[in-house]
Protein backbone atom coordinates (compact mmCIF):
# COMPACT_ATOMS: atom_id res chain seq x y z
CA UNK A 1 0.00 0.00 0.00
CA UNK A 2 1.40 3.38 -0.99
CA UNK A 3 1.53 5.76 2.04
CA UNK A 4 -0.58 8.89 1.79
CA UNK A 5 0.99 12.34 2.33
CA UNK A 6 -0.57 12.43 5.82
CA UNK A 7 1.06 9.14 6.83
CA UNK A 8 4.35 10.30 5.34
CA UNK A 9 4.25 13.46 7.48
CA UNK A 10 3.50 11.37 10.58
CA UNK A 11 6.57 9.22 9.90
CA UNK A 12 8.72 12.33 9.50
CA UNK A 13 7.42 13.69 12.82
CA UNK A 14 8.38 10.48 14.63
CA UNK A 15 11.87 10.58 13.16
CA UNK A 16 12.30 14.23 14.24
CA UNK A 17 11.15 13.48 17.78
CA UNK A 18 13.95 10.94 18.16
CA UNK A 19 16.70 13.32 17.07
CA UNK A 20 18.51 14.02 20.34
CA UNK A 21 21.64 15.78 19.15
CA UNK A 22 22.00 19.13 20.93
CA UNK A 23 23.99 21.28 18.51
CA UNK A 24 24.60 23.99 21.08
CA UNK A 25 26.06 21.56 23.62
CA UNK A 26 28.33 19.95 21.05
CA UNK A 27 29.62 23.35 19.91
CA UNK A 28 30.22 24.59 23.44
CA UNK A 29 32.36 21.53 24.22
CA UNK A 30 34.64 22.13 21.25
CA UNK A 31 38.12 23.17 22.37
CA UNK A 32 39.78 26.45 21.55
CA UNK A 33 36.73 28.29 20.27
CA UNK A 34 36.76 31.03 22.89
CA UNK A 35 39.51 33.49 23.80
CA UNK A 36 39.23 36.41 26.16
CA UNK A 37 39.75 39.89 24.77
CA UNK A 38 42.78 41.83 26.09
CA UNK A 39 41.68 42.82 29.59
CA UNK A 40 43.16 44.11 32.84
CA UNK A 41 41.17 42.34 35.58
CA UNK A 42 41.48 43.13 39.29
CA UNK A 43 39.67 40.99 41.88
CA UNK A 44 38.75 42.97 45.03
CA UNK A 45 38.01 40.40 47.74
CA UNK A 46 36.51 41.02 51.18
CA UNK A 47 38.36 39.13 53.96
CA UNK A 48 36.77 40.91 56.91
CA UNK A 49 36.10 39.06 60.16
CA UNK A 50 32.61 38.00 58.99
CA UNK A 51 34.26 35.82 56.33
CA UNK A 52 35.26 32.56 58.01
CA UNK A 53 38.60 30.92 57.03
CA UNK A 54 36.80 28.03 55.30
CA UNK A 55 34.64 30.51 53.36
CA UNK A 56 37.71 32.50 52.30
CA UNK A 57 39.15 29.27 50.90
CA UNK A 58 36.02 28.91 48.77
CA UNK A 59 36.52 32.44 47.44
CA UNK A 60 40.06 31.50 46.40
CA UNK A 61 38.76 28.40 44.60
CA UNK A 62 36.30 30.64 42.74
CA UNK A 63 39.12 33.03 41.73
CA UNK A 64 41.30 30.14 40.54
CA UNK A 65 38.51 28.68 38.39
CA UNK A 66 37.75 32.03 36.75
CA UNK A 67 41.47 32.53 36.07
CA UNK A 68 41.65 29.06 34.46
CA UNK A 69 39.12 30.21 31.85
CA UNK A 70 41.02 33.38 30.94
CA UNK A 71 43.47 33.80 28.09
CA UNK A 72 46.31 34.90 30.39
CA UNK A 73 49.34 36.60 28.90
CA UNK A 74 51.21 39.93 28.60
CA UNK A 75 49.28 40.85 25.45
CA UNK A 76 46.02 39.15 26.43
CA UNK A 77 44.56 39.16 29.95
CA UNK A 78 46.45 40.42 33.01
CA UNK A 79 45.14 39.63 36.49
CA UNK A 80 45.57 41.40 39.83
CA UNK A 81 44.13 40.67 43.29
CA UNK A 82 43.38 43.22 46.03
CA UNK A 83 42.61 41.87 49.51
CA UNK A 84 40.78 44.13 51.97
CA UNK A 85 39.17 44.43 55.40
CA UNK A 86 39.89 47.56 57.49
CA UNK A 87 43.06 47.93 55.46
CA UNK A 88 43.99 47.06 51.88
CA UNK A 89 46.71 44.71 50.67
CA UNK A 90 47.85 44.40 47.06
CA UNK A 91 48.28 40.61 46.85
CA UNK A 92 48.90 40.26 43.10
CA UNK A 93 49.84 43.08 40.72
CA UNK A 94 48.81 43.11 37.09
CA UNK A 95 52.50 42.94 36.19
CA UNK A 96 53.47 40.07 38.51
CA UNK A 97 52.27 36.81 36.95
CA UNK A 98 51.82 36.11 33.25
CA UNK A 99 50.80 32.42 33.41
CA UNK A 100 47.85 30.49 34.82
CA UNK A 101 50.08 28.42 37.09
CA UNK A 102 51.84 31.41 38.63
CA UNK A 103 48.58 33.28 39.21
CA UNK A 104 46.76 30.35 40.78
CA UNK A 105 49.71 29.55 43.05
CA UNK A 106 49.76 33.19 44.24
CA UNK A 107 46.01 33.10 44.91
CA UNK A 108 46.28 29.97 47.06
CA UNK A 109 48.76 31.75 49.36
CA UNK A 110 46.47 34.73 50.18
CA UNK A 111 45.51 34.94 53.87
CA UNK A 112 42.41 36.72 55.29
CA UNK A 113 42.93 40.06 57.07
CA UNK A 114 39.98 39.46 59.45
CA UNK A 115 39.12 43.01 60.56
CA UNK A 116 36.45 45.51 59.37
CA UNK A 117 34.84 46.10 55.96
CA UNK A 118 36.23 49.19 54.19
CA UNK A 119 34.95 48.50 50.67
CA UNK A 120 35.20 52.16 49.60
CA UNK A 121 38.87 52.23 50.65
CA UNK A 122 39.50 49.08 48.58
CA UNK A 123 37.90 50.58 45.44
CA UNK A 124 39.95 53.76 45.92
CA UNK A 125 43.12 51.66 46.15
CA UNK A 126 42.21 49.75 43.00
CA UNK A 127 41.51 52.99 41.10
CA UNK A 128 44.71 54.77 42.21
CA UNK A 129 47.16 51.87 42.56
CA UNK A 130 46.05 48.47 41.22
CA UNK A 131 44.98 49.91 37.84
CA UNK A 132 48.04 52.18 37.55
CA UNK A 133 50.70 51.72 34.88
CA UNK A 134 53.35 51.25 37.57
CA UNK A 135 51.48 48.13 38.74
CA UNK A 136 51.17 46.71 35.22
CA UNK A 137 47.97 48.24 33.88
CA UNK A 138 48.03 49.18 30.23
CA UNK A 139 47.39 52.65 28.83
CA UNK A 140 43.69 53.37 28.41
CA UNK A 141 42.59 52.13 24.98
CA UNK A 142 39.34 51.04 23.26
CA UNK A 143 41.07 47.71 22.56
CA UNK A 144 41.82 46.91 26.22
CA UNK A 145 39.07 46.47 28.82
CA UNK A 146 39.51 47.23 32.50
CA UNK A 147 37.40 45.15 34.88
CA UNK A 148 37.03 45.03 38.67
CA UNK A 149 35.26 42.07 40.30
CA UNK A 150 34.25 42.81 43.92
CA UNK A 151 33.32 39.95 46.27
CA UNK A 152 31.80 40.96 49.64
CA UNK A 153 29.49 39.54 52.29
CA UNK A 154 28.69 42.58 54.42
CA UNK A 155 27.69 46.21 54.66
CA UNK A 156 30.67 48.56 54.07
CA UNK A 157 31.80 50.79 56.93
CA UNK A 158 32.62 53.62 54.52
CA UNK A 159 31.08 55.29 51.48
CA UNK A 160 31.23 53.39 48.17
CA UNK A 161 28.88 55.32 45.91
CA UNK A 162 31.15 58.24 44.98
CA UNK A 163 34.38 56.28 44.59
CA UNK A 164 32.63 53.59 42.52
CA UNK A 165 31.27 56.33 40.25
CA UNK A 166 34.81 57.70 39.81
CA UNK A 167 36.10 54.25 38.96
CA UNK A 168 33.37 53.70 36.36
CA UNK A 169 33.99 57.19 34.89
CA UNK A 170 37.65 56.18 34.55
CA UNK A 171 36.56 53.32 32.30
CA UNK A 172 36.55 50.48 34.82
CA UNK A 173 33.69 48.00 34.41
CA UNK A 174 32.62 46.85 37.88
CA UNK A 175 31.00 43.52 38.74
CA UNK A 176 29.65 43.22 42.31
CA UNK A 177 29.12 39.80 43.91
CA UNK A 178 27.21 39.68 47.20
CA UNK A 179 27.13 36.74 49.60
CA UNK A 180 24.73 35.95 52.45
CA UNK A 181 23.51 39.02 54.34
CA UNK A 182 25.14 41.51 52.02
CA UNK A 183 23.50 44.92 51.49
CA UNK A 184 21.99 44.76 47.98
CA UNK A 185 21.75 48.55 47.63
CA UNK A 186 25.50 48.79 48.14
CA UNK A 187 26.10 46.26 45.36
CA UNK A 188 23.94 48.31 43.01
CA UNK A 189 25.79 51.51 43.93
CA UNK A 190 29.10 49.88 43.00
CA UNK A 191 28.20 47.93 39.86
CA UNK A 192 28.17 49.07 36.24
CA UNK A 193 25.03 49.19 34.13
CA UNK A 194 23.07 47.18 33.22
CA UNK A 195 22.76 45.99 36.83
CA UNK A 196 21.21 42.67 35.80
CA UNK A 197 24.51 41.75 34.15
CA UNK A 198 26.81 43.21 36.79
CA UNK A 199 25.21 42.35 40.15
CA UNK A 200 25.19 38.76 41.40
CA UNK A 201 23.98 37.27 44.66
CA UNK A 202 24.57 33.85 46.24
CA UNK A 203 23.13 32.55 49.49
CA UNK A 204 26.49 31.37 50.83
CA UNK A 205 30.15 31.02 49.92
CA UNK A 206 29.55 27.30 49.38
CA UNK A 207 27.79 28.05 46.08
CA UNK A 208 29.89 30.98 44.82
CA UNK A 209 31.66 28.55 42.52
CA UNK A 210 28.43 28.39 40.49
CA UNK A 211 29.23 31.86 39.12
CA UNK A 212 32.42 30.64 37.44
CA UNK A 213 30.73 29.93 34.12
CA UNK A 214 29.18 33.40 33.97
CA UNK A 215 32.55 35.12 34.26
CA UNK A 216 34.25 32.78 31.81
CA UNK A 217 31.58 33.65 29.26
CA UNK A 218 31.58 37.36 30.13
CA UNK A 219 35.13 37.75 28.82
CA UNK A 220 34.70 35.55 25.75
CA UNK A 221 34.45 37.44 22.47
CA UNK A 222 34.70 34.93 19.65
CA UNK A 223 32.12 32.30 18.74
CA UNK A 224 28.94 33.18 20.67
CA UNK A 225 27.26 29.99 19.48
CA UNK A 226 30.12 27.79 20.70
CA UNK A 227 30.16 29.34 24.16
CA UNK A 228 26.39 29.01 24.62
CA UNK A 229 26.00 32.76 25.11
CA UNK A 230 22.82 32.99 23.04
CA UNK A 231 19.06 32.47 23.30
CA UNK A 232 18.58 30.07 20.39
CA UNK A 233 16.41 27.11 21.31
CA UNK A 234 17.77 24.71 18.69
CA UNK A 235 20.34 25.95 16.15
CA UNK A 236 22.70 28.91 16.47
CA UNK A 237 24.48 30.29 13.39
CA UNK A 238 27.58 32.38 14.10
CA UNK A 239 28.58 35.61 12.46
CA UNK A 240 31.44 37.93 13.49
CA UNK A 241 30.57 39.20 16.97
CA UNK A 242 26.95 38.12 16.60
CA UNK A 243 24.63 35.20 15.76
CA UNK A 244 21.21 34.30 14.43
CA UNK A 245 18.87 31.45 15.33
CA UNK A 246 17.47 28.67 13.17
CA UNK A 247 15.53 25.45 13.68
CA UNK A 248 16.00 21.78 12.90
CA UNK A 249 14.12 20.17 10.01
CA UNK A 250 10.43 19.91 10.79
CA UNK A 251 10.42 22.92 13.13
CA UNK A 252 9.48 26.55 12.46
CA UNK A 253 11.22 29.63 13.88
CA UNK A 254 8.72 31.62 15.91
CA UNK A 255 8.17 35.39 15.84
CA UNK A 256 10.61 36.02 18.72
CA UNK A 257 13.48 34.87 16.48
CA UNK A 258 14.72 32.35 19.08
CA UNK A 259 12.14 29.64 19.74
CA UNK A 260 11.16 26.74 17.50
CA UNK A 261 7.78 25.03 17.25
CA UNK A 262 6.89 21.66 15.79
CA UNK A 263 3.24 22.00 16.71
CA UNK A 264 2.20 25.61 16.37
CA UNK A 265 -1.39 24.49 15.83
CA UNK A 266 -1.62 22.73 19.21
CA UNK A 267 -3.94 24.26 21.80
CA UNK A 268 -2.40 24.15 25.30
CA UNK A 269 -3.42 25.39 28.77
CA UNK A 270 -0.31 26.31 30.81
CA UNK A 271 -0.44 27.30 34.50
CA UNK A 272 2.61 28.58 36.41
CA UNK A 273 2.67 27.79 40.15
CA UNK A 274 5.23 30.20 41.63
CA UNK A 275 6.83 30.11 45.10
CA UNK A 276 6.65 33.61 46.62
CA UNK A 277 7.99 32.66 50.08
CA UNK A 278 10.25 34.99 52.06
CA UNK A 279 13.37 32.88 51.32
CA UNK A 280 13.18 33.89 47.65
CA UNK A 281 14.04 37.56 48.44
CA UNK A 282 12.65 40.52 46.46
CA UNK A 283 15.57 40.84 44.01
CA UNK A 284 15.37 37.13 43.13
CA UNK A 285 11.58 37.32 42.75
CA UNK A 286 12.20 39.85 39.95
CA UNK A 287 14.45 37.26 38.26
CA UNK A 288 11.68 34.66 38.60
CA UNK A 289 9.25 37.00 36.79
CA UNK A 290 11.77 37.46 33.98
CA UNK A 291 12.11 33.68 33.79
CA UNK A 292 8.33 33.26 33.44
CA UNK A 293 8.33 35.77 30.58
CA UNK A 294 11.19 33.92 28.87
CA UNK A 295 8.99 30.82 28.75
CA UNK A 296 5.96 32.82 27.60
CA UNK A 297 8.12 34.07 24.71
CA UNK A 298 8.45 30.45 23.56
CA UNK A 299 4.70 29.80 23.54
CA UNK A 300 2.36 30.45 20.62
CA UNK A 301 -0.07 32.56 22.65
CA UNK A 302 -3.43 33.33 21.01
CA UNK A 303 -7.19 32.88 21.36
CA UNK A 304 -7.08 29.39 19.86
CA UNK A 305 -3.59 28.15 20.81
CA UNK A 306 -1.66 28.58 24.09
CA UNK A 307 -3.47 30.05 27.12
CA UNK A 308 -1.50 30.93 30.29
CA UNK A 309 -2.53 31.24 33.94
CA UNK A 310 -0.43 32.31 36.94
CA UNK A 311 -0.73 31.30 40.61
CA UNK A 312 1.57 32.47 43.43
CA UNK A 313 1.85 30.71 46.76
CA UNK A 314 3.59 31.06 50.12
CA UNK A 315 1.65 30.26 53.33
CA UNK A 316 -1.50 30.81 51.25
CA UNK A 317 -2.40 30.60 47.56
CA UNK A 318 -3.26 33.55 45.33
CA UNK A 319 -4.38 33.38 41.71
CA UNK A 320 -2.70 36.24 39.82
CA UNK A 321 -4.75 35.65 36.66
CA UNK A 322 -6.69 32.68 35.21
CA UNK A 323 -6.32 30.89 31.90
CA UNK A 324 -7.53 32.82 28.88
CA UNK A 325 -7.66 36.29 30.45
CA UNK A 326 -4.79 37.49 28.22
CA UNK A 327 -4.47 36.17 24.67
CA UNK A 328 -1.34 37.96 23.49
CA UNK A 329 2.22 37.95 24.79
CA UNK A 330 2.45 41.65 25.54
CA UNK A 331 -0.54 41.69 27.91
CA UNK A 332 0.59 38.44 29.51
CA UNK A 333 4.13 39.66 30.16
CA UNK A 334 2.89 43.01 31.50
CA UNK A 335 0.64 41.14 33.96
CA UNK A 336 3.58 39.00 35.10
CA UNK A 337 5.72 42.09 35.70
CA UNK A 338 3.00 43.59 37.92
CA UNK A 339 2.83 40.53 40.20
CA UNK A 340 3.51 41.49 43.84
CA UNK A 341 5.73 39.47 46.18
CA UNK A 342 3.81 37.56 48.91
CA UNK A 343 6.68 36.44 51.23
CA UNK A 344 5.89 34.19 54.30
CA UNK A 345 6.06 30.33 54.16
CA UNK A 346 6.32 27.54 51.57
CA UNK A 347 3.10 25.48 51.33
CA UNK A 348 3.77 23.69 48.05
CA UNK A 349 1.29 20.88 48.79
CA UNK A 350 -1.52 23.38 49.33
CA UNK A 351 -0.58 25.10 46.05
CA UNK A 352 -0.66 21.80 44.13
CA UNK A 353 -4.13 21.06 45.53
CA UNK A 354 -5.27 24.47 44.29
CA UNK A 355 -3.88 23.62 40.86
CA UNK A 356 -5.79 20.32 40.63
CA UNK A 357 -9.04 21.63 42.11
CA UNK A 358 -9.23 25.11 40.59
CA UNK A 359 -6.66 26.21 38.01
CA UNK A 360 -7.60 23.69 35.32
CA UNK A 361 -11.37 23.89 35.87
CA UNK A 362 -13.74 25.25 33.23
CA UNK A 363 -14.77 28.05 35.62
CA UNK A 364 -11.14 29.29 35.59
CA UNK A 365 -10.85 29.33 31.81
CA UNK A 366 -9.57 25.81 31.12
CA UNK A 367 -10.71 24.35 27.80
CA UNK A 368 -12.05 20.78 27.50
CA UNK A 369 -9.94 18.37 25.45
CA UNK A 370 -6.88 20.64 25.56
CA UNK A 371 -3.48 19.50 26.88
CA UNK A 372 -2.85 20.78 30.43
CA UNK A 373 0.68 21.79 31.55
CA UNK A 374 1.68 22.78 35.10
CA UNK A 375 5.03 24.49 35.79
CA UNK A 376 5.93 24.55 39.50
CA UNK A 377 8.76 26.76 40.79
CA UNK A 378 10.16 26.60 44.33
CA UNK A 379 13.33 27.62 46.18
CA UNK A 380 12.94 25.51 49.33
CA UNK A 381 11.53 22.47 51.09
CA UNK A 382 7.74 22.35 51.31
CA UNK A 383 6.28 22.91 54.78
CA UNK A 384 3.41 20.53 54.03
CA UNK A 385 2.92 17.15 52.36
CA UNK A 386 3.04 17.23 48.56
CA UNK A 387 2.75 13.53 47.64
CA UNK A 388 -1.02 13.13 47.31
CA UNK A 389 -1.58 16.39 45.38
CA UNK A 390 1.42 15.73 43.09
CA UNK A 391 0.09 12.25 42.27
CA UNK A 392 -3.42 13.57 41.63
CA UNK A 393 -2.11 16.18 39.16
CA UNK A 394 -0.37 13.49 37.12
CA UNK A 395 -3.28 11.02 37.44
CA UNK A 396 -5.54 13.70 35.95
CA UNK A 397 -3.29 13.77 32.90
CA UNK A 398 -1.50 17.07 33.54
CA UNK A 399 2.02 17.36 32.17
CA UNK A 400 3.96 18.58 35.23
CA UNK A 401 7.31 20.39 35.25
CA UNK A 402 9.20 21.15 38.49
CA UNK A 403 11.93 23.80 38.73
CA UNK A 404 14.00 24.27 41.88
CA UNK A 405 16.58 26.88 42.91
CA UNK A 406 18.85 27.21 45.95
CA UNK A 407 17.53 25.11 48.84
CA UNK A 408 14.88 23.28 46.82
CA UNK A 409 14.76 19.53 47.51
CA UNK A 410 15.43 17.46 44.41
CA UNK A 411 13.39 14.48 45.69
CA UNK A 412 10.36 16.80 45.95
CA UNK A 413 10.97 18.14 42.45
CA UNK A 414 11.06 14.60 41.08
CA UNK A 415 7.87 13.72 42.96
CA UNK A 416 6.07 16.67 41.34
CA UNK A 417 7.35 16.16 37.80
CA UNK A 418 5.96 13.91 35.08
CA UNK A 419 7.89 10.97 33.69
CA UNK A 420 10.52 10.76 32.39
CA UNK A 421 11.60 12.93 35.33
CA UNK A 422 14.89 13.76 33.64
CA UNK A 423 12.97 15.81 31.07
CA UNK A 424 10.52 17.40 33.52
CA UNK A 425 12.50 18.59 36.55
CA UNK A 426 15.33 21.14 36.69
CA UNK A 427 17.56 22.43 39.49
CA UNK A 428 20.15 25.19 39.86
CA UNK A 429 21.85 26.67 42.92
CA UNK A 430 21.77 30.21 41.54
CA UNK A 431 18.76 32.33 40.52
CA UNK A 432 20.88 33.94 37.78
CA UNK A 433 21.13 30.53 36.07
CA UNK A 434 17.36 30.27 35.60
CA UNK A 435 17.68 31.68 32.09
CA UNK A 436 19.46 28.47 31.08
CA UNK A 437 16.55 26.42 32.45
CA UNK A 438 14.13 28.51 30.39
CA UNK A 439 16.11 27.52 27.28
CA UNK A 440 16.00 23.81 28.16
CA UNK A 441 12.36 23.60 29.23
CA UNK A 442 10.36 22.47 26.20
CA UNK A 443 6.56 22.70 26.02
CA UNK A 444 5.99 21.65 22.40
CA UNK A 445 2.70 19.79 22.85
CA UNK A 446 1.43 18.14 19.67
CA UNK A 447 -2.18 17.21 19.12
CA UNK A 448 -2.25 13.44 18.87
CA UNK A 449 -3.72 11.92 15.73
CA UNK A 450 -7.19 10.50 16.34
CA UNK A 451 -6.73 6.70 16.14
CA UNK A 452 -10.26 6.42 14.75
CA UNK A 453 -9.28 8.69 11.87
CA UNK A 454 -6.18 6.57 11.20
CA UNK A 455 -8.26 3.34 11.26
CA UNK A 456 -10.78 4.90 8.87
CA UNK A 457 -7.98 5.98 6.56
CA UNK A 458 -6.49 2.47 6.49
CA UNK A 459 -9.92 0.91 5.83
CA UNK A 460 -10.56 3.40 3.04
CA UNK A 461 -7.20 2.63 1.43
CA UNK A 462 -7.84 -1.12 1.61
CA UNK A 463 -11.26 -0.69 -0.01
CA UNK A 464 -9.76 1.59 -2.65
CA UNK A 465 -7.07 -0.97 -3.55
CA UNK A 466 -9.71 -3.73 -3.71
CA UNK A 467 -11.97 -1.65 -5.99
CA UNK A 468 -9.06 -0.77 -8.29
CA UNK A 469 -8.18 -4.46 -8.50
CA UNK A 470 -11.73 -5.42 -9.43
CA UNK A 471 -11.92 -2.66 -12.07
CA UNK A 472 -8.60 -3.79 -13.53
CA UNK A 473 -9.92 -7.33 -13.82
CA UNK A 474 -13.19 -6.16 -15.45
CA UNK A 475 -11.29 -4.04 -17.97
CA UNK A 476 -8.92 -6.93 -18.71
CA UNK A 477 -11.84 -9.37 -19.30
CA UNK A 478 -13.61 -6.83 -21.53
CA UNK A 479 -10.50 -6.22 -23.64
CA UNK A 480 -9.92 -9.98 -24.03
CA UNK A 481 -13.47 -10.52 -25.34
CA UNK A 482 -13.15 -7.63 -27.86
CA UNK A 483 -9.83 -8.95 -29.14
CA UNK A 484 -11.41 -12.43 -29.59
CA UNK A 485 -14.35 -10.96 -31.57
CA UNK A 486 -11.97 -9.01 -33.85
CA UNK A 487 -9.92 -12.15 -34.52
CA UNK A 488 -13.08 -14.13 -35.51
CA UNK A 489 -14.15 -11.37 -37.97
CA UNK A 490 -10.71 -11.33 -39.62
CA UNK A 491 -10.79 -15.10 -40.09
Amino acid sequence: MTPTPLLFLLLLGLMGARATVDLRTAAAMAAGLCKTRPTDIVFIIDSSRSVRPSEFEQVKVFLAKVIEGLDVGPNATRVGVVNYASRVKNEVSLKTHRTHAGLIKAVTKIEPLSTGTMTGLAITFALNVAFSESEGARVKSPDISKVAIIVTDGRPQDNVKEVALRARDAGIEIFAIGVGRVDMNTLKQMASEPLDDHVDYVESYSVIEKLTTKFKEAFCVSDLCATGDHDCEQVCISSPGSFKCACKDGFTLMDNGRSCSACSNAATDVVFLIDGSKSVRPENFELVKKWINQIIDKLDVSETKAHVGLVQYSSSVRQEFPLGRFNNKKDLKDAVKKMGYMEKGTMTGQALRYLTENSFSASQGARPGVTKVGIVFTDGRSQDYIGEAAKKAKDQGYKMYAVGVGNAVEDELKEISSVPTGEHYFYTADFKAMAQIAKKLQINICQEEDPCECDSLVKFQKKFVLIVGVLDQILLDSMSKRIALLENKIV
